[in-house]
């Protein structure tokens, strides 16, 4: 049950507290005073589509904070505490949205997710909404029970699967010509890597051989003279053996001269191996022109891999890799049609079997449901409407089902039954959304019931069998409605006044004479017309001669609830 509720910063509300009470909750007001603000604002404790243009002109950011006696979910889920739970949200100027619940940082969703448990809003335009086959097919679900909405449910998540299998396949079979080009594609180049026999680093070694081929005759000149300075005549290895041998021999007299001594003979030996190394490079080193046609060949067949899959061995050999490995997926192409074609088949099936079982559970939920919405109706001032709950099969199994449902009404007798679009009034229209409202309402364990301005087109004695049905409805829960009808009003056990004072909007609960007053003006549109004065006294006596003997279930139930 909602326990208090606080707003600012929204719309024409600077600040705003409202406490509400078990059982029928009413809020009047003149238009344009903040009524259905309220509404609004708890829409956004309960993590409903925000918008920054709803902001207080003179304010940075609108401000709701609601408190719940906690749900089982609630506590379950830890979120409450001292029994209650306290949902509130902030939305800034920017557009930004913060959420808490019990003080505690929380994505928007989890005020959605709890709110389900906690509270169902129904708006102005609910009336209207009721025109839409969806909504209808969405109550007589809700009405066939909850197994039954848990085959809906599962038979919408395989219909998910089954488009997705079909669009997957569809795109398969649009893309097979495409994916022959790619196979050729990719085994052409497959191939020419392949052939290639590239290894990594394969190209520095091919570059270094090329470039000594093509130099061979200048190489083995310089090669030839530099060995001929070391052991020709006049050679340099010579003269470093004779330098040794000269300083070894004055190390004997003189030990100073030991370290140079070694120091050339150190070296002496490093020319002589030199002079052998060069004499071994020469004899290596051949001037071969067809090696050097071969290498570069080679050099031309890896620069023509670099330029189509990449400057590096290792980055040409993991083309290679990959294009394998697509290869593979395109060749395997035929086993995942064939998988994917199983697969639409066995799901179309499923869903052909789900769509049977939830075509069963509405029509044995119709006739019920028909005569259900029929005896709500009675009870709303339309003893003679007639409704029926008809199926309207679909082309094909949808993720709604196989068929749609369609409310068919006559107000009275002499009129055909149509469709509700076709001949509803406003009236009746609102009274016939409060009718399907009121009978899920006795099948759903939501403790709050918010009806906001839902009675479009309604006035009079109709207005008191609605005002009656709203009054039952606070018997077993909380109920608060926004009104501008006095017949609805009159049945309030909390009348709360919504005030626009100095540009904001205010509240205060109204009893005795401050009740009538207000019950007087809105039947008169002045408050002090003695007429209607009288008549609003008359129709607190009707509200509470109408209740009868509900007034004090409701009583033990609000007790009960407080």
């Amino acid at each position: 049950m909602l326990r208090e509720l606080h707003i600012s910063g929204l719309g024409v509300i600077e600040d705003l507290d409202l406490e509400l009470d078990p059982g029928l909750n009413v809020l009047t007001g003149e238009t344009g005073a903040g009524k259905t603000l309220i509404a609004v604002g708890l829409g956004l404790a309960l993590g409903r589509r925000a918008s920054s243009s709803q902001i207080r002109a003179d304010s940075g950011a609108a401000r709701v904070q609601a408190r719940f006696d906690a749900t089982p979910a609630a506590v379950e889920g830890g979120w409450a505490e001292d029994g209650g739970i306290v949902l509130a949200r902030t939305l800034s100027r920017e557009g930004r949205s913060t959420a808490r619940v019990g003080g505690q940082l929380a994505p928007v969703s989890v005020l959605a997710r709890l709110g389900e448990d906690l509270v169902e809003i129904h708006g102005q335009h609910e009336g209207v909404r009721l025109l839409s086959a969806a909504l209808q097919t969405a109550f007589l679900d809700r009405y066939a029970g909850r197994e039954h909405a848990e085959a809906v449910a599962v038979l919408a998540e395989e219909h998910a699967r089954l488009r997705a299998a079909r669009t997957a396949l569809e795109e398969m079979r649009a893309a097979e010509r495409d994916r022959e080009r790619e196979l050729d594609l990719l085994a052409y180049q497959v191939r020419e890597i392949e052939a290639a026999g590239l290894r990594p680093g394969e190209l520095a070694e091919a570059r270094l051989e090329e470039a000594r081929l093509a130099h061979a005759e200048k190489l083995l000149e310089r090669a030839g003279e530099a060995e001929r300075r070391l052991v020709g005549e006049d050679a340099g290895a010579d003269a470093l053996r004779m330098a040794a041998s000269a300083l070894s021999s004055a190390a004997e007299l003189d030990p100073g001269l030991a370290e140079p001594a070694e120091r050339a003979a150190t070296i002496a030996a490093t020319a002589d191996e030199l002079a052998r190394d060069l004499r071994g490079y020469r004899e290596r080193l051949q001037i071969d022109p067809r090696r050097l046609q071969e290498v570069r060949e080679r050099l031309a067949a890896l620069h023509a891999l670099q330029r189509k899959y990449g400057e590096t061995e290792e980055e040409i050999l993991s083309f290679l890799g990959t294009a394998r490995g697509r290869l593979a997926r395109l060749a395997d192409a035929d086993d995942e049609r064939a998988r994917l074609e199983g697969e639409v088949a066995e799901l179309a099936e499923r869903v052909s079997a789900l769509g049977a079982i939830v075509s069963d559970g509405r029509g044995r939920a119709a006739p019920g449901l028909s005569r259900a919405i029929a005896e709500e109706l009675r009870g709303l001032g339309m003893p003679e409407a007639v409704v029926e709950v008809t199926l309207v099969p679909t082309a094909e199994v949808t993720a709604s089902g196989a068929e749609r449902a369609e409310i068919v009404f006559a107000g009275g007798p002499g009129q055909a039954p149509l469709p509700l679009a076709r001949v509803a009034s406003g009236g009746e229209l609102s009274r016939t959304m409060l009718a399907c409202r009121s009978v899920l309402a006795d099948l759903d364990e939501v403790p709050t019931l918010v009806f906001d301005e839902v009675d479009a087109g309604i006035g009079g004695r109709a207005g008191l069998a609605v005002g009656r049905r709203l009054a039952r409805l606070a018997s077993s829960r909380q109920v608060v409605v926004v009104t501008h009808l006095p017949q609805i009003a009159a049945f309030a056990d909390r009348h709360v006044l919504v005030e626009k004072a100095g540009g904001s909007a205010t509240v205060r609960v109204l009893e005795g004479p401050e009740r009538i007053l207000e019950l007087t003006r809105m039947l008169a549109g002045l408050p002090g017309s003695e007429a209607a004065a009288t008549h609003a006294e008359e129709l607190l006596a009707d509200a509470a001669r109408l209740r009868g003997e509900g007034a004090g279930s409701a009583s033990a139930t609000r007790a009960r609830l407080g």
